[in-house]
C-alpha cells in the first residue's frame, strides 16, 4: 500500500462534502433541507459507506425533518454523487445531526455573559 492510499478516505470525505453541500445549494429543493450545512463527512476505509455530519440553523429540534428530507433525497443524492465522484461503488450514506456547532454557540453565550459581568 502507498502513502496515498491512506489517506484516500479522507480526500474522498472532502470531496463527497463538497458535493453535498453544492447539491443542498443547487438542487435539493426539500423544505426540511433548508437551513442544513454539511459539517463533516467519515468514510470508512474500504469507500462503501459514508456518515455525513450536519447542522441546522434552527437547531436540534429540525434534525428529525432533516434526516427525513435527505432520506427521501436518497436515491437522486446517491446518483449524483456515484456520477461526480467516479467511484466504482457509490457509498451508502447515513447523515447524523452534529450538535458540535450548536454547543459552540452555547458556550460562547455563556462565555460573553461571564465576561460582561466581570
Amino acid at each position: 500500500m502507498s502513502t496515498t492510499d491512506g489517506r484516500r478516505p479522507e480526500r474522498i470525505a472532502g470531496l463527497l462534502l463538497r458535493e453535498l453541500s453544492m447539491m443542498l445549494l443547487r438542487d435539493l429543493k426539500d423544505p426540511r433541507l433548508r437551513g442544513v450545512t454539511i459539517t463533516w463527512v467519515k468514510m470508512t476505509d474500504d469507500l462503501r459507506h459514508a456518515r455525513i455530519f450536519f447542522s441546522h440553523l434552527e437547531g436540534a429540534e429540525h434534525a428529525a425533518a432533516a434526516i427525513a428530507g435527505f432520506g427521501s433525497a436518497s436515491g437522486f443524492i446517491r446518483r449524483q454523487i456515484g456520477r461526480a465522484l467516479g467511484l466504482r461503488y457509490t457509498p451508502d450514506l447515513v447523515f447524523e445531526f452534529d450538535p458540535g456547532v450548536e454547543q459552540a454557540a452555547r458556550i460562547d453565550t455563556l462565555l460573553r455573559k461571564d465576561r460582561s459581568r466581570a
